[in-house]
């Protein structure tokens, strides 16, 4: 979910001046692309290479993506961290990638992200084989391989819980009138679909659309963006896609249903109480979305994940529109 924006307004000249010190004439100007809540990116050529520079608050989520990048085999097109740093006296951290190019999955037509998902999922299950030697925990990791849970669902009952990037949001859905009625309601039916759930700690990456994902013509082309990325239950970014997908109108729910129940069965045994897996991990991204919402006042989304929420928390386990039929 995305964090709070730059600390402070990010003027004209800072990118311009952080190249020149870094590179001096190595680099040419650099060139905005996309931004988001959390950072903006600039495209230059350094040493006549194409890289990308990206500047943001939060330098450990730079540092995440370049664990991931080292550690990603060829299934999985994470683009090498060249380098990275604070700038000192603004505030900023900084990360120079090596640019990879291709059409952010968001922007992709019906037809096109259909043609595209296969070779995402293909992606996912190559992230779910990297190897996590080393590393501890459950939920969203630090740079140093470690996450603060003992188990999955530890991991995801704590989304009722504030955190230093999304503080507020209880206190701020109390004064709107909305209460935390929702929250406790999609927490007790979270807590109630744990016995289903796996002690699988894989890689998920947590954040597959907002231009993480890039495309080409035969298929994705970079999986950007890693700081959201947690250990656990891999299903879980499949769960990612089903919640997110209707907020897209071209894209056709069935496309992602037909694509997701082909996969799985191309690959093996259909995943054991893959219908209740993927309502608990529907039920904890709606509770995320809302959470991030409330802290920043978007409450039209607000409402709508709250209706989320509820919708799945009446269900039964594993009954919901949002889940392929045939699951």
């Amino acid at each position: 979910m995305p964090t709070p924006p730059l600390p402070t307004p990010l003027p004209p000249s800072f990118a311009p001046r952080l190249v020149r010190t870094l590179y001096g004439d190595r680099a040419t100007e650099p060139r905005p692309l996309a931004s988001g809540a959390w950072s903006q990116a600039y495209a230059l050529t350094l040493d006549g290479a194409e890289v990308v520079l990206r500047v943001g608050a939060h330098g450990e989520d730079f540092a995440k993506d370049e664990a991931v990048a080292r550690l990603a085999g060829p299934g999985l097109p994470v683009p090498p961290v060249l380098a990275r740093g604070e700038a000192e006296g603004w505030g900023w951290a900084y990360a120079v990638s090596g640019r990879v190019r291709g059409t952010a999955l968001d922007d992709l037509s019906g037809e096109a992200v259909a043609r595209t998902l296969p070779s995402l999922l293909r992606a996912l299950d190559a992230a779910a084989r990297v190897d996590l030697a080393g590393t501890s925990g459950y939920g969203i990791w630090t740079p140093d391989g470690r996450a603060p849970h003992a188990s999955w669902p530890e991991a995801l009952l704590a989304i009722g819980t504030e955190t230093p990037r999304v503080p507020g949001w209880r206190a701020a859905l109390v004064d709107s009138g909305i209460g935390l009625g929702p929250v406790e309601a999609g927490l007790s039916a979270l807590a109630a679909l744990t016995p289903c759930l796996p002690d699988a700690r894989r890689l998920i990456h947590g954040d597959l659309l907002s231009r993480n994902v890039l495309a080409g013509e035969a298929g994705i082309t970079g999986v950007l963006d890693w700081g959201n990325a947690l250990y656990g239950d891999p299903l879980y970014d499949a769960a990612w896609l089903l919640h997110w997908w209707p907020w897209y109108p071209g894209w056709r729910p069935g496309d992602l249903h037909a694509a997701l129940l082909t996969h799985w069965r191309a690959t093996g045994p259909t995943p054991a109480h893959l219908r209740e897996r993927l309502h608990a991990y529907l039920l904890h991204i709606a509770l995320d979305a809302l959470a991030y919402c409330a802290c920043r006042g978007r409450w039209d989304e607000v409402r709508a994940h709250v209706g989320t929420v509820l919708t799945l928390a009446s269900a039964g386990g594993g009954e919901s529109v949002l889940i392929p039929a045939g699951a």
